[in-house]
């Protein structure tokens, strides 16, 4: 026999929706730093998601929304790393320094500021061609550095210059385009 289904008031469906599109993307970033799988990260965002839509009633409204919904997607993680013992890991160290990265991109975002990932897509698009599809392509596509450089007719170590190079740029635009931690 199924449960009955949840009673919840429209109300609280749109302001979830609302808060889970504003959070989905870094979300997704930060399942993908966790899990290095491209699948995997959207699948831990997604368990989260169903987990946080559940658990609705126990959040606390004066914590960050998007601090608790890292918070599963790491239980998550654990979880699945339970399951999938050839998966490698994040030590505890590397997990705090992420999460008080995406707080203060949280921070940021929520006070009127300069979002990190629109900022980052803006940079993307000023870069000569060349460099953007050196980075959409192994950062984005995931391709082999080798296989990027055979496509684009370019020695190994050029497209390993050129990627240095974009990187480099992205990073410059990006100081320009955001405002300094305090």
């Amino acid at each position: 026999m199924n449960p009955p289904p949840l009673a919840i008031a429209p109300a609280d469906r749109q302001a979830f929706a609302a808060l889970a599109r504003d959070h989905h993307r870094c979300l997704l970033i930060y399942a993908r730093a966790l899990a290095r799988n491209e699948a995997t990260a959207a699948d831990l965002v997604q368990d989260a998601f169903i987990a946080a839509w559940r658990n609705l009633g126990r959040f606390d409204v004066t914590r960050d929304f998007g601090a608790w919904l890292r918070g599963i997607i790491r239980n998550k993680w654990r979880e699945y790393l339970r399951h999938h013992a050839r998966e490698v890991d994040v030590d505890d160290a590397t997990l705090e320094a992420w999460e008080s990265r995406f707080a203060q991109w949280d921070a940021n975002r929520g006070s009127g500021g300069v979002d990190l990932l629109e900022s980052l897509d803006e940079c993307l698009k000023h870069l000569p061609d060349a460099m953007s599809q050196a980075v959409q392509r192994f950062y984005y596509l995931e391709e082999p550095g080798e296989s990027i450089a055979i496509a684009l007719g370019i020695d190994t170590a050029t497209f390993r210059k050129r990627l240095e190079r974009a990187r480099h740029a992205l990073r410059s635009c990006l100081d320009r385009k955001l405002p300094t931690p305090a």
